[in-house]
């Protein structure tokens, strides 16, 4: 498991960058199941990546009898919420999708959270405040805006959710920003960091380079050397990720 100086490393890093470092080790279909299939916007594309385990909640804002059900359902999540070590990023299922009848999140709701050492969320419903969020330093991806918080209420916390046509268990490593979100097998953490920063290195040195140095070279000599680069790109990738090699 990643400690939080790693942590913290892996946001110097975009989500493209860090979901090369994963393929290059998981054994998992690198096709589906560990990212969102489904649109999600980021609404502080400015904060960059953002990084943290998740914390999972499932509400329904439509259902007025939630609140009802469990009066002291919000103290008893925040109780959930600061049991865990940060940075942590909450994650929220909304039961009314695919409406949108209230949202989790304004300005309240992100102080409070950002107080208890949560770093942003991500949403599969509504967020309202984006100003206010912002001001707090809450960075959150969701599906739209909305005016209301309706019955807004924890109905489920600490359990399995669905968003964005991924699903992300409590505790998940996730890494986050305007591309969308990557949630972590706990499998690969170990050796995700070192990973992401290899196949960063590793564009760096062989294909972009030569991509850059193209200034006055004739077409042909381009294509060589984007050619021999990428053949250098694959045979350092190999080198180290193989069987053989020292993973």
């Amino acid at each position: 498991m990643m400690n939080h100086s790693e942590i913290l490393q892996l946001k110097r890093w975009n989500t493209p960058t860090i979901y090369n470092g994963w393929e290059a080790i998981t054994k998992h279909d690198i096709t589906k199941d560990y990212f969102n299939t489904e649109a999600v916007t980021d609404f502080m594309p400015q904060m960059g990546s953002m990084v943290g385990r998740a914390v999972t909640v499932v509400f329904e804002p439509s259902n007025p009898d939630h609140p009802k059900r469990n009066p002291n359902a919000w103290a008893e999540y925040r109780a959930y919420v600061a049991s865990v070590e940060g940075p942590k990023i909450v994650v929220v299922q909304d039961l009314d999708k695919p409406n949108v009848i209230g949202a989790f999140w304004g300005e309240v709701n992100s102080n409070a959270h950002r107080a208890l050492g949560c770093v942003g969320t991500i949403c599969d419903g509504a967020i309202r405040d984006v100003d206010e969020m912002n001001n707090a330093g809450f960075h959150a991806l969701a599906r739209r805006f909305c005016v209301g918080h309706a019955h807004s209420t924890p109905v489920r916390w600490g359990c399995e959710v669905e968003v964005f046509g991924c699903k992300i268990q409590p505790g998940q490593l996730i890494h986050a920003d305007k591309h969308g979100f990557l949630a972590i097998p706990p499998e690969d953490e170990d050796r995700l960091l070192e990973a992401s920063v290899f196949m960063d290195q590793n564009e760096c040195r062989t294909v972009i380079d030569a991509a850059r140095s193209a200034s006055g070279r004739s077409k042909q000599e381009i294509l060589d050397a984007l050619n021999e680069a990428g053949a250098r790109f694959n045979e350092n990738t190999r080198a180290k990720f193989s069987k053989e090699g020292e993973w």
